[in-house]
């Protein structure tokens, strides 16, 4: 095993290089945008040629969007997105650049609108702004407070057995509730998981940089690749129940915020932030999980 290089227990606040990865990241939220469009509209066209189904997308639903043409554009998209979102993680605080995701929520929205021709109303487009509005605070905390620490083996450990307990529940509440084909339910799981995702990149990417690659750097990447896998499921299935606007505003919420709670419970990135920002994240977080469930309830497609 390859022993933990000694470094610093806070390296530095951000640099003007670590700056840059913020607009990264806003590239990035644009590409995540279009890419839920482009899916739902995949798995929107998949089912109205085989059917929906009531416990998830069977094998023959995921096999036949490898054939449908949006889909796999936004499948690129997305793979852009994910690019673009693991540079800014390597190079940048993850409760910097995480958050930044919720720009999606905004390009989104219109898009949607405007393709559709179905104006959100009053109600939805407030809790849109509710959303960007608690990620928005939740950013200007991080930037005040984030810093770069270094990613030790225990750390990852921890990441790792909290994972193994998600992706248990995960399995057993899909048994129970996926029948009732909840987009909330499918898009808090991802988001979840996503959460897991980036958490887990961030970890990897760190230590490779510094040298510290060992053996439980390599289940980490096991994790990467099954949380997504899982993830990528249940987002296809959110897209079956619910809007692509809500699916990325559950994403860019719930991700953002299962990601900052481990970097800063177990990876110490707030580490010597006052009081007083601990309780600005709670209140923004709360602020935009309280723009989601608005969504899904007054969305034109949910009132539907």
């Amino acid at each position: 095993m390859t022993p933990d290089l000694p470094i610093p227990d806070v390296v530095q606040n951000l640099t003007p290089f670590q700056a840059l990865m913020i607009p990264v990241a806003l590239i990035g939220a644009v590409f995540l945008s279009l890419g839920a469009q482009f899916q739902s509209r995949g798995v929107q066209r998949v089912e109205a040629r085989l059917g929906q189904q009531s416990k998830g997308l069977s094998v023959r639903h995921v096999l036949a969007l490898l054939g449908s043409g949006n889909w796999v554009l936004g499948t690129v998209m997305l793979g852009a997105a994910i690019v673009l979102q693991l540079v800014s993680i390597t190079y940048a605080p993850l409760i910097v650049v995480q958050p930044l995701g919720a720009v999606a929520l905004v390009v989104t929205t219109w898009f949607s609108s405007r393709s559709s021709g179905v104006p959100l109303g009053t109600q939805a487009r407030r809790a849109v702004w509710t959303c960007i509005g608690g990620v928005a605070l939740f950013v200007l905390i991080a930037a005040l407070y984030g810093r770069e620490s270094p990613i030790g083996r225990g750390q990852l450990i921890t990441v790792l057995v909290v994972l193994a307990i998600v992706l248990t529940l995960v399995v057993v509440s899909f048994r129970l509730v996926a029948k009732r084909r909840n987009a909330l339910y499918y898009i808090i799981g991802a988001g979840i998981l996503y959460g897991f995702v980036a958490t887990l990149a961030k970890v990897t990417l760190n230590r490779i940089v510094n040298g510290t690659f060992d053996w439980v750097t390599a289940f980490a990447i096991v994790g990467v690749v099954v949380a997504s896998a899982v993830g990528a499921y249940f987002v296809q299935n959110a897209y079956s129940s619910g809007s692509a606007d809500l699916v990325i505003a559950g994403l860019t919420v719930v991700d953002p915020i299962v990601a900052v709670g481990i970097g800063v419970i177990v990876l110490d990135e707030a580490a010597g932030a006052p009081v007083g920002a601990g309780i600005g994240f709670l209140v923004a977080g709360a602020i935009a999980i309280t723009g989601v469930f608005l969504l899904a309830k007054h969305h034109p497609d949910s009132r539907r």
